[in-house]
């Protein structure tokens, strides 16, 4: 059905990423739409709010040029929908699902709307089993479980782009058969273009690529796009392990891109800001995302997420990191001072967190030592702080000959486990943790038993 548009109704407009028209035909929420300007052009765009009088299209194309007059609008009766098959992996597409990378149209399989279904929370399957990133920060200390939403917290300035990479790089499933369980379904969302070719490159480079799905939304595009890049990735992320039986990997950055675009959208609706200008409904909106995460009983796969945002001014209390952090089972923070320091990742351990850690690691998992030694390098790490707080006041010649190990341990600890030059696997992340603590007391080993002592440190 079509509704023409005319300069003389002084109801309808175009204000940044909005089409305003005049009601005049029986549209819902979210529904398709495809605007036709007058020289034949085509733009996409999608109902983002109504009521008795008025029909608010967000366009994710851009707007620039569009004019009222001869423009047409079709309205297609159903949500925007991603056509998905067996060739997603390998391919790169814009933030609304279309390729750019050159190759051939896609041979669809299915039609699938890009809001998702729900799914009834007795469907779901706990999340359970370990999934290495080769990062000892994670692997070891905040293990990632499959099914897992767990995000990075990141600042500007910090490396946040190339752990991204690294990670998409790295992980593996440990057990898949050559990994054709596994795949990557990596978004950026509003990036500027150097990253969108470092991510290209980086996975063209290690061949990476041949078992990710990349979606890349620009700085450039649309701030309307940008709030539909994830939900096209997501939606074939569900596709690939819901319907193909991967375990899925999904890494969306930047998080806080994503925001910006909901909070210019919302302020161009008019609508009644909340915190910080974001809108009061922006802790629902995140959830449509994240808890996308997850295993169906009776499914062999999985969606997991790494979302990465960046902390305004470094402030964790910020509204994004902080409704995230009601969301998600966990996070991973980066630190700048351990940046400064040319360490890499530059994670800090002592707030960073992975709640469902306990159900992807120990015996028949990784290793039944990992817990153990994961909490008493969490220990030792911790006294490690406080004695560096102490030495500061007293000095270090004011510290007991314990005190002193234990400074010296977390210096060590951070070099030599923390920060890494090469991927590590799980074997190996653990060993560099066992060496870290040969250094201290046998006495101050207090999360380990005896006999893991004798086996590992003796």
């Amino acid at each position: 059905m079509y509704a023409r548009l005319t300069g003389e109704d002084i109801a309808n407009r175009v204000d940044g990423p909005l089409l305003f028209l005049r009601r005049s035909v029986d549209v819902g929420l979210n529904e398709a739409v495809e605007v036709e300007t007058a020289d034949g052009g085509v733009r996409l765009g999608r109902i983002a709010a109504l009521d008795q009088e008025t029909v608010t299209v967000e366009m994710l194309d851009d707007t620039a040029g569009l004019r009222l007059q001869g423009t047409r609008v079709r309205f297609f009766g159903e949500p925007l929908r991603f056509d998905v098959g067996p060739g997603l992996l390998g391919r790169v597409f814009n933030g609304v699902g279309k390729p750019i990378d050159g190759g051939p149209p896609l041979a669809a399989e299915r039609s699938l709307r890009v809001d998702g279904l729900p799914m009834k929370p007795s469907a779901r399957e706990a999340p359970s089993e370990f999934l290495e990133t080769g990062f000892s920060a994670i692997d070891l200390m905040n293990s990632l479980v499959r099914g897992q939403k767990l995000p990075l917290f990141s600042g500007g300035g910090l490396p946040h782009d190339r752990i991204a990479v690294d990670i998409a790089c790295n992980a593996r499933l440990p057990g898949a058969r050559g990994g054709e369980d596994f795949a990557i379904v990596f978004a950026g969302i509003g990036i500027p273009h150097a990253s969108a070719e470092f991510f290209r490159e980086e996975m063209e480079k290690s061949g990476a690529l041949a078992r990710t799905l990349l979606f890349l939304n620009l700085a450039s595009d649309s701030s309307a796009q940008r709030l539909l890049t994830p939900r096209f990735a997501l939606t074939a992320a569900e596709y690939m392990a819901f319907e193909q039986g991967k375990h899925v990997l999904v890494i969306l950055t930047d998080l806080t891109n994503y925001c910006e675009a909901l909070r210019e959208v919302s302020a161009s609706r008019g609508e009644v800001p909340s915190r910080k200008g974001y809108p009061g409904y922006m802790y629902s909106d995140l959830a449509t995302l994240y808890e996308r995460a997850g295993r169906i009983r009776g499914r062999p796969g999985s969606v997991t997420q790494v979302p990465i945002l960046t902390m305004p001014n470094d402030d964790i209390t910020h509204p994004i990191p902080d409704l995230t952090g009601y969301i998600t089972e966990g996070q991973i923070v980066l630190d700048r001072e351990l940046h400064r320091r040319d360490l890499y990742p530059p994670v800090r351990l002592l707030p960073s967190l992975s709640r469902l850690m306990k159900d992807g690691t120990g015996a028949g998992l990784t290793h039944a030592d990992h817990p153990a030694l994961a909490a008493q390098l969490y220990a030792a790490y911790a006294q490690a702080q406080q004695t560096r707080i102490l030495a500061s006041v007293v000095g270090e010649e004011g510290l007991s000959e314990t005190d002193r190990t234990y400074l010296a341990f977390g210096g060590r600890f951070e070099q030599d486990v923390l920060a890494q030059p090469d991927r590590r696997d799980i074997e190996q992340s653990m060993d560099a943790g066992w060496r870290a603590l040969r250094g201290l007391p046998r006495n101050e080993l207090t999360r380990l038993s005896d006999a893991q002592i004798e086996s590992h440190l003796a």
